[in-house]
């Protein structure tokens, strides 16, 4: 069996970024601190990070007056902001960079009398801080049905953005449906979906080319591994969504002799090795490991300046 490791894959810059900022807000002003929502979608970075002090909460109200707060790398709503401040929190944003420019593009439509359609998937809490820059104002759509379902206050002050995270693919097929029912909307001056994604998924569709299984490392809340499931599905071969490598199933390997192996970027290495070193096991001596040529994807964010 001919196990290929994916490159790039697994964690992002604001992934790090976001972790980071966890583990430095820990060393400065010790444990507890309170993280809004898991600061990233995956089990394994949540509890070494709980096991370092940090408490996990949806609602700034749960944590005492005057506590660290940290948002977490998905991005908040300012309503959320503003449930801190008056519990009187000390708040530091771990939001991705990428995700904060959709939240500005978005206040920034809202100020020019716009309405804005957002691409996403509704519950996500990416999608509910996005939506909370102005939700008076965002209309939330899905798929090319949502789009021709639309009723819009006026055609000719339309504005779209998208959840960071989406598949580049289908994205594209909805902003196209977009412009077509409407015209004159104004889409984003630059590609939401972040550049890990798409690098992800780029590397995905040339997996896949040449693999019979496709395996995802990453967590069933984590939109951007998901996507990559559903790609190599779309390019027509099966894959899984595993978060370790006890979920792999030996069945899924019948016949197989090539495994594409990649993980979304929430999903640590060590995982992606684990999960390697299971396929070796299963598939025994004449298994062997090879990786995609490695990939400089020359992004890292700062941290904020009060950790620096």
């Amino acid at each position: 069996m001919r196990i290929e490791l994916a490159n790039p894959r697994g964690f992002c810059a604001g992934v790090d970024r976001a972790i980071e900022i966890v583990e430095l807000a820990l060393e400065r002003f010790g444990a507890p601190v309170y993280v809004r929502h898991e600061i990233v979608h995956n089990r394994h970075v949540v509890e070494r990070l709980r096991g370092l002090g940090a408490i996990f909460i949806e609602d700034p109200a749960d944590a005492p007056e005057g506590a660290v707060l940290i948002f977490s790398a998905h991005g908040v709503s300012p309503a959320v902001r503003e449930a801190a401040d008056q519990q009187k929190l000390h708040t530091i944003d771990a939001t991705c960079p990428l995700v904060t420019k959709v939240h500005v593009e978005a206040r920034r439509f809202a100020a020019e009398d716009h309405q804005i359609i957002l691409v996403g998937h509704a519950g996500h809490v990416e999608v509910e801080g996005t939506m909370g820059q102005a939700p008076e104002r965002t209309l939330l759509v899905e798929t090319v049905a949502d789009v021709a379902r639309l009723e819009v206050d006026d055609p000719g002050k339309l504005a779209a953005l998208t959840q960071t995270t989406l598949s580049v693919d289908d994205t594209r097929e909805v902003m196209d449906a977009l412009k077509a029912r409407f015209p004159e909307i104004q889409l984003p001056r630059k590609d939401d979906i972040c550049y890990a994604t798409q690098n992800r998924q780029n590397a995905v569709r040339g997996l896949s080319q040449q693999a019979d299984l496709v395996l995802v490392v990453g967590a069933p809340e984590s939109s951007n591994s998901n996507r990559l499931v559903e790609l190599a599905n779309k390019v027509g071969v099966p894959a899984y969504l595993v978060q370790s490598a006890e979920e792999l199933k030996p069945e899924w390997l019948a016949g197989v002799s090539r495994v594409g192996l990649t993980a979304g970027a929430s999903a640590p290495e060590e995982l992606v090795q684990g999960v390697a070193l299971r396929l070796r096991e299963l598939a025994g001596d004449a298994a062997i490991v090879v990786s995609q040529p490695d990939v400089d994807e020359g992004v890292v964010f700062q941290v904020p300046s009060e950790l620096r």
